[in-house]
């Protein structure tokens, strides 16, 4: 098994060290970030489940980035228009989003996440949090901290990289920042 592979038994290969090389450490990187992207998809999945999920994404792009065309929201969360127009539709019958026109063009429709919504939503944020409160709990407070840190220097990272790489297929500027902007 090369450095920074993951171990069968799926534990953290801690091989990797501040006195390894780059190349080593990419790797690492690489492995680590594989597993999160599937941990972080079978979460999804679970999600999925959840009747709720499609109501968190919607309502944190609008309480988040504020009013929105529907055809932006599909865009902002990444779902196709019908969808996006079905979920709305719901969450306007519930009192959490509600249409009102563009005041600067009146043909267009805006969304805007109502109180209710807005209310939902820091719901859904405190149990977001309270999961990786209890995931984070047996972690040193600088463990944590380090951790917010060096993902967020990541994170700004990989937005500043995908800005300076043109991607074929349209502009990533916007899906690199989503995380910018989530719950």
């Amino acid at each position: 098994m090369s450095k920074g592979t993951v171990p069968p038994d799926g534990r953290v290969d801690e091989r990797v060290t501040a006195a390894s090389g780059l190349d080593e450490a990419a790797a690492g990187l690489g492995s680590e970030i594989v597993r999160f992207t599937r941990l972080i998809a079978a979460w999804k999945q679970r999600a999925k489940n959840d009747a709720s999920a499609a109501d968190r994404v919607l309502l944190a792009r609008l309480v988040i980035g504020g009013d929105r065309r529907a055809t932006d929201l599909a865009a902002d969360a990444f779902l196709d228009l019908s969808t996006v127009s079905r979920q709305v539709r719901a969450l306007v019958d519930r009192g959490l989003v509600e249409r009102r026109p563009d005041p600067d063009d009146r043909r267009v429709t805006l969304l805007s996440a109502t109180p209710s919504g807005r209310d939902t939503f820091e719901h859904y944020r405190r149990q977001r949090d309270a999961e990786l409160a209890r995931l984070l709990e047996p972690w040193t407070p600088q463990d944590r901290a380090d951790l917010i840190r060096l993902l967020g220097r990541l994170n700004n990272d990989l937005v500043e990289h995908q800005h300076a790489r043109p991607c074929s297929g349209g502009d990533q500027g916007s899906a690199a920042q989503q995380g910018e902007h989530s719950a």
